[in-house]
């Protein structure tokens, strides 16, 4: 179908159009070819309720195996027939419309000077349900499930001091240096050691360089204490790519926590259902770090005070007891040395007695060794008439010591007699 319109614009010369003219002319193109209504199929990617009532939202349609997008379109409903819409449509599905839902619409083509193109939101077919985005989601967790890995990461215990921070995010994205800033710009004073380790968060490469940063943290892993995968906000249908049951499975699996920063706050995808804390985005990763940190150190805080109000009060009570036992100190040592000097005395007297005893114990010995002495002198015995026999200068007990020729002396009380020995006879 053609159309001339250059007789209905007065400044257009040589076919220059200013822009509003250009628009204006497919706005006038599109309300008379497209002036009907048209039942659409797509996938809603995003979707919200803004201002006044009304929804907003963009729908998107993929080729078939789901990874790419085809064609999208921003789609509207106003207010008046969107809260019917929405109660008859929930009341049906026993859900409202919401990012991931694959619809039927039926729609008015519209075009806007200043906002474009876009499809003005009539009905909503209730038979439709979820799409492809969703079901996808779906179909990955159950599979994480039956594997038995799906809240794995989720066990993990968060190190109670969480400062080494590998980051998994794009190169020069504003999302990482909000976050940077954030954790740097902390109200405690709280310092992090944060690395990152950069990968395409956005399009067909999400899954290899993702699961290859991932890779990387992992060799390294006693270097860090979490991982923090973090993405700006933007349409819910570009996050598709994080719907991965490769990435799941790995983070699932990660000997670290892994907190996911993703999108905006009613953005979600699989690799949210598998790490350890899911937070709305990028900022919202950092703020849980300063806050983790936070409480531990009010934590130290708090031992600190319990140990010094204890080492204090320990300390008060032992210099309590030293002023006891000072002032006791005088009482005691007077005490005991009254206890000694008495000690002293009776050992003193029993030593006394001890001596005594001692020396009339040898007295008495040595009197039992002069008696013996005077008993055994030999003069004692010649006084009661015995006599003693030498020969040779040796006194002779037996008669094997003299023989006959022998001369011998026997020494009485008052001399010596000396005689030869003519015969020797043994006693019978």
């Amino acid at each position: 179908m053609n159309f001339d319109h250059t007789h209905n614009s007065p400044h257009v010369t040589n076919n220059e159009y200013t822009l509003y003219e250009l628009n204006n002319l497919v706005r006038s193109v599109l309300e008379k070819s497209l002036d009907e209504e048209y039942w659409v199929v797509g996938e809603l990617s995003d979707a919200s309720q803004g201002y006044g009532g009304h929804f907003y939202g963009e729908l998107i349609e993929k080729e078939g195996d789901g990874k790419r997008i085809l064609a999208r379109a921003r789609v509207t409903c106003w207010a008046r027939t969107y809260n019917l819409l929405r109660l008859r449509f929930q009341r049906d599905t026993g859900q409202a419309l919401h990012a991931g839902m694959k619809v039927r619409l039926l729609v008015r083509v519209t075009f806007h000077e200043q906002y474009g193109y876009a499809l003005n939101i009539v009905d909503a077919d209730s038979n439709f349900t979820l799409g492809d985005m969703a079901r996808r989601r779906r179909e990955i967790i159950m599979r994480l499930e039956a594997d038995g890995i799906l809240h794995d990461n989720q066990t993990l215990p968060l190190p109670r001091l969480l400062t080494r921070i590998a980051v998994v995010s794009a190169q020069g994205a504003a999302g990482y240096g909000d976050f940077c800033n954030q954790l740097a710009q902390n109200d405690y004073g709280l310092y992090f050691r944060v690395r990152l380790f950069p990968a395409v968060m956005q399009g067909a490469r999400v899954e290899e360089t993702v699961a290859s940063a991932l890779q990387a943290i992992a060799d390294e892993a006693d270097c860090w204490d979490a991982v923090v995968i973090i993405r700006g906000g933007g349409a819910t249908g570009d996050l598709s790519d994080f719907d991965s049951y490769l990435l799941a499975s790995c983070i699932a699996q990660f000997p670290l926590p892994v907190i996911t920063g993703i999108g905006h706050e009613r953005d979600e995808t699989v690799l949210d259902y598998v790490a350890h804390t899911r937070v709305k985005t990028p900022t919202a990763a950092a703020a849980f770090l300063i806050d983790h940190q936070a409480q531990e150190a009010a934590t130290l805080d708090s031992l600190y005070s319990r140990i010094t109000r204890s080492a204090r009060e320990r300390l008060l009570r032992e210099r309590q007891r030293l002023e006891r036992q000072s002032t006791l100190l005088p009482l005691l040592t007077h005490r005991n040395t009254d206890r000694m000097r008495a000690k002293l005395d009776q050992m003193r007297a029993n030593l006394h007695v001890l001596l005594r005893q001692r020396f009339e114990r040898e007295r008495h010995r040595q009197d039992l060794l002069e008696q013996r002495l005077r008993a055994s002198d030999p003069s004692a015995l010649l006084k009661r008439g015995f006599t003693i026999t030498t020969c040779q200068g040796k006194a002779v007990t037996r008669l094997t010591s003299i023989h006959p020729g022998d001369i011998i002396t026997t020494i009485t009380l008052d001399g010596e007699i000396k005689s030869t020995v003519t015969s020797c006879k043994r006693k019978n």
